[in-house]
């Protein structure tokens, strides 16, 4: 076997450290997370892993990265597979979102979770963080186009249009403000459940977490006019 090229193990060093790094974020928490230790596990000495990750932040914001664009995947895979109805598609959505959230809170946690003390996040993040958002906005939009009739909608304020100025932008066809709020609320319904339910406030109160999640989702659908 021919040996290993440079950037195949940097690459294959690079990986063990990020996995290392996610096994420490379940123990640990991200506030927490030591490139020393990671170091230490994967059998580097601690200043060598500085030339993978010069710092923590870094580190971190390729957990954060990796974790938004995995949540992406899972969500486009289940669209695709849920073919061509759009409330079909947009159960698959909020199912694929509830399912990864559970197969890895910690990932969840870091990137919807509280805010991590001393770290900002860079632009980087922006993109893959768009991901989901952009799915439901494409959906919203397909809504518009297939003339979905909405439940019964409060009027929207002057302030709450405003407000709505760079959704549109990100939308970037034209969408009803009363459609396209309708779908953020659903949006945030679906991460607020997911949340609670995640971080442990439903406990005692919900018997059935996902006889209750589907019960919400189709809820949403209905007022969504799918």
């Amino acid at each position: 076997m021919a040996p290993k090229s440079r950037v195949e193990n940097r690459a294959e060093q690079t990986r063990a450290i990020q996995e290392t790094a996610r096994r420490h974020l379940a123990e640990v928490g991200p506030a927490a997370l030591s490139l020393r230790a990671i170091a230490r596990e994967v059998g580097l000495v601690s200043s060598a892993v500085y030339r993978y990750f010069p710092s923590r932040d870094d580190l971190l914001t390729e957990l954060i990265v990796e974790a938004y664009d995995e949540l992406g995947d899972a969500v486009e895979r289940a669209q695709d597979a849920a073919g061509d109805d759009l409330g079909a598609r947009f159960r698959a959505l909020c199912r694929a979102i509830h399912d990864w959230a559970r197969a890895n809170p910690h990932e969840y946690a870091l990137v919807y979770g509280s805010p991590v003390p001393g770290y900002a996040a860079p632009d980087t993040t922006v993109t893959p963080a768009g991901r989901v958002t952009g799915a439901f906005l494409a959906l919203a939009l397909a809504s518009e186009r297939a003339g979905h009739t909405l439940a019964a909608t409060a009027p929207l304020s002057p302030a709450e249009s405003a407000a709505l100025a760079p959704v549109f932008d990100a939308v970037g066809a034209p969408i009803g403000e009363e459609r396209l709020v309708r779908w953020l609320m659903a949006w945030k319904t679906v991460f607020g459940h997911v949340s609670l339910e995640l971080f442990g406030h439903m406990h005692r109160g919900v018997l059935d977490y996902d006889a209750h999640f589907e019960q919400v989702t189709a809820q949403l659908a209905a007022d969504l006019g799918l």
